[in-house]
């Protein structure tokens, strides 16, 4: 893992699985749209041969996504985390492979004050670092000082794309790839605490 000093000056947040609950069954949805098992499948219908059956494909992925919007809870200590960044004054938004109308509807259910909202409809999708860098530039923030949360190696991967500092989630089971993170937390109070220490040690130095 990278060595850095650099303070934590804006946090990006993931949405599913990070900051909300979700239950998508990507087994289910894979076999119903006839996506290999071991391909992504938002790359598997891409490059599907014809317009007709990348709408129909993306009509299915769009069904699982408002249905489970419609269930979707905040996660553990996500409130109490995200206000005390907001009384650091610390800029925060939310980058995820969703499409608009299911995240919209989520963030509906469960209000955040966090205005700025990129999904796949507005951006490449993730691994693609391009939604975390449209955010930095409204920041005007360099990207050292910006660090991405997610629960999955796509976010890992998008950070460092970004060459942002990766901040994978893991409150149950650590995932082999954790490895390629930057920081690991268990719980949303440590993020909370890293900010604060990175904030500090910039100090220090």
């Amino acid at each position: 893992m990278k060595t850095q000093i650099e303070a934590i000056k804006g946090v990006i947040f993931d949405l599913d699985g990070t900051l909300v609950s979700s239950e998508l069954n990507f087994s289910l949805i894979k076999a119903q749209v006839g996506c290999p098992a071991e391909l992504d499948l938002l790359e598997y219908i891409e490059q599907l041969p014809s317009p007709y059956m990348r709408e129909e494909a993306m009509n299915i992925v769009h069904q699982h996504e408002l249905l489970d919007a419609q269930t979707a809870t905040f996660l553990p200590g996500v409130v109490a985390a995200v206000n005390a960044l907001q009384a650091k004054n610390i800029p925060m938004a939310i980058v995820t492979r969703n499409f608009d109308k299911a995240a919209t509807l989520k963030l509906q259910h469960n209000p955040l004050p966090i205005e700025m909202v990129l999904t796949r409809t507005d951006a490449p999708a993730k691994p693609d670092p391009s939604a975390l860098l449209t955010i930095a530039s409204h920041w005007s923030m360099p990207v050292d000082n910006v660090i991405y949360v997610g629960d999955y190696l796509y976010d890992i991967q998008a950070a460092h794309n970004a060459k942002m500092r990766a901040c994978l989630y893991a409150p149950d089971v650590t995932p082999a790839y954790a490895e390629q993170a930057d920081f690991v937390i268990h719980a949303f109070d440590e993020l909370v605490s890293l900010v604060d220490n990175y904030a500090e040690k910039v100090r220090v130095c």
